[in-house]
């Protein structure tokens, strides 16, 4: 079971649609695609690369007369299950994540999905390469979630801040040597320019 993903793609309030995972209904979702999945539209992709072959399967169940608590959720119109197949070095490991979602349309939904996750690997990629942040040996209490909101925090200003032509993780050194580039980036990142 994933229940990691959190992500809404917007605000109800304001038209916009969410794609989320939703653990409360995770058991109930489960059973019914595991019976009813013949019967529901499905869209499946195939990607090669990077020496691993990747089978993702999605589906869109809009008929949701016999989900009890549909009524909690604004908006909520499907729900949807999203299978990955992954067969690399000689194994196999397949993952199954289901959503609830204000979308009705399978191409969007598993667009959506799969945008996530890409939007999730880009920012650990760069989370571990600026600040190791696999190697981190922060285990006690809060510590992991405490570090991880700065890293978080740092990276998000150091991004926005526009000096020369030179990768973040010069750009945090060159700030620990400049405490004026230090500050600059920490209080007004959009104003590190090329010419200071």
């Amino acid at each position: 079971m994933d229940t990691g993903i959190t992500r809404a793609q917007g605000n109800s309030d304001k038209k916009a649609d969410y794609t989320i995972n939703q653990p409360a209904l995770y058991k109930d979702t489960e059973d019914y695609f595991k019976a009813f999945s013949a019967d529901i539209p499905s869209k499946t992709t195939i990607e090669k690369g990077h020496g691993r072959i990747e089978k993702r399967e999605y589906q869109l169940l809009t008929d949701l007369s016999w989900l009890e608590q549909k009524n909690e959720w604004n908006g909520l119109n499907a729900l949807g299950c999203a299978r990955s197949t992954i067969a690399e070095n000689g194994e196999i490991c397949e993952f199954t994540r289901y959503f609830i979602t204000s979308l009705t349309n399978l191409e969007t939904f598993a667009d959506s999905v799969r945008k996530h996750w890409s939007i999730e690997n880009q920012l650990h990629w760069c989370l571990d390469v600026v600040f190791r942040e696999d190697a981190s040996r922060a285990r006690k209490d809060n510590s992991p979630l405490n570090l991880n909101i700065l890293r978080k925090t740092a990276l998000n200003l150091v991004s926005q801040a526009q000096y020369k032509r030179i990768s973040k993780k010069r750009l945090m050194f060159r700030a620990a040597l400049e405490p004026t580039l230090f500050l600059d980036i920490l209080f007004d990142p959009s104003s590190v320019s090329p010419q200071k």
